[in-house]
């Protein structure tokens, strides 16, 4: 089993930035991949960023070039540098865990922290 605590979301300006952060429990860390989805009323869960254990990576387009996934798996955590930060980013970030690949489908994950809420005024 697989425990996943997200955090550092917060209020920012428009063209700001925040790194948020995924800690997970257990011993299978480095063998999972990981994955930042976020949702905004109304709206439904959307893949952000997503990162395999040997550092294959994959992003939505509206976030290429500004965002950044990456993981520690000494320190049993990922995270997701976001730059350059506009209004239309601002949702509930999750952090996720599976071993099915960098998929889109949130069904394909196994493990789910809690949402870091990200909001950023224009």
């Amino acid at each position: 089993q697989v425990q996943l605590v997200d955090s550092g979301g917060g209020l920012v300006q428009a063209g700001g930035s925040l790194r948020l952060s995924c800690a997970a429990s257990g011993r299978t860390f480095s063998s999972l991949a990981m994955a930042w989805f976020r949702q905004a009323p109304g709206k439904q869960r959307e893949l952000v960023a997503a990162i395999t254990s040997g550092g294959s990576t994959r992003y939505v387009d509206s976030v290429k070039g500004r965002f950044t996934i990456s993981r520690d798996n000494a320190k049993n955590t990922a995270y997701l540098q976001m730059n350059s930060l506009k209004p239309e980013d601002k949702a509930v970030y999750y952090c996720a865990a599976g071993n099915r690949g960098l998929h889109t489908d949130p069904s394909r994950y196994d493990y789910w922290g809690q949402g870091t809420q990200v909001t950023v005024s224009s």
